[in-house]
């Protein structure tokens, strides 16, 4: 550098914006960032203040803009097309970072479920949970969206249509990983199925938010089979064998989900609920 005159050889001026002499001859090459002199020597040096010039390439490139977008902006130095280029990229970064934080929360949530797979199929266990919030469809609307005798297949395809629906309206995001809560049946075990849910990633205010507190809950878990009544019975007699007391709904959902559960031998869910405060913690 010369410090005196304030000139950068393209090495150091590559080294100033942390980037390399081969992509500062490509922008010069293509007229996006052109080196400020020409030295007697033919070697081309950048002024300091250019850090910025790059800065602002980077920046754009970053967000997706061409080069050549890129190029007007820098060259017309026109303050409202500027504006309106870097509102369209924080629209853009906006929408990139909510997809993002969605495919986040997915692969939070398949992590959670795929990490149950050492505890043992149908036994009984204890532990704590965390909150879970909840898209939850009653029954009985679902009852109004598929036709009488409906198959399994035709059900499931008006639930994921309606959670779709919804998370598109409300703007919420889910795994579309579907689970059912029970009411609790005369015997103390599950009964009736009061919802169908999906897994949503934060509390929303709409009508179909429900929400799975966080506590001790009592959990079993059932794999190589979609028929998981077994699972439910097992539940059921273990909370009678302990004289346990249990609060609230029963929770029953995949574990496989989308990454697993196409292979029955594969399939994974867990039934939970949540134990009162004076049941004994195994």
């Amino acid at each position: 550098m010369d410090r005196k005159k304030g000139r950068l050889t393209s090495g150091a001026f590559a080294a100033l914006c942390g980037t390399t002499k081969e992509t500062l001859r490509h922008y010069k090459d293509i007229g996006l960032l052109l080196p400020a002199h020409q030295g007697d020597n033919s070697y081309f040096y950048y002024d300091v203040e250019q850090f910025y010039d790059f800065y602002a390439i980077s920046i754009f490139r970053q967000t997706g803009t061409p080069l050549e977008e890129i190029r007007r902006c820098l060259r017309g130095q026109d303050t409202a097309k500027t504006l309106a280029l870097l509102r369209e990229q924080r629209t853009q970064l906006e929408a990139e970072r909510q997809r993002l934080e969605h495919m986040e929360f997915v692969l939070s949530s398949a992590l959670h479920s795929l990490e149950f797979e050492p505890v043992p199929d149908m036994v009984p266990q204890t532990a704590w949970f965390e909150r879970e919030h909840l898209l939850a469809l009653p029954v009985g609307e679902l009852e109004d969206l598929v036709i009488p005798a409906a198959s399994e297949d035709e059900t499931l395809i008006a639930v994921l249509e309606r959670c779709r629906v919804l998370c598109s309206q409300y703007g919420i995001q889910t795994d579309f990983q579907l689970g059912a809560i029970h009411q609790p049946g005369n015997q103390g075990g599950p009964g009736a199925i009061s919802h169908l849910y999906t897994r949503i990633k934060g509390k929303a205010d709409f009508p179909y938010y429900k929400e799975k507190p966080a506590g001790n809950y009592l959990y079993l878990c059932c794999r190589g089979c979609w028929d998981i009544s077994a699972g439910y019975m097992a539940v059921n007699h273990y909370i009678l064998e302990q004289g346990l007391e249990t609060t609230g709904d029963f929770y029953a959902c995949d574990l496989a989900g989308f990454i697993l559960n196409s292979v029955e031998k594969n399939a994974a869910s867990m039934i939970s609920v949540r134990l009162s405060d004076k049941a004994p913690i195994a």
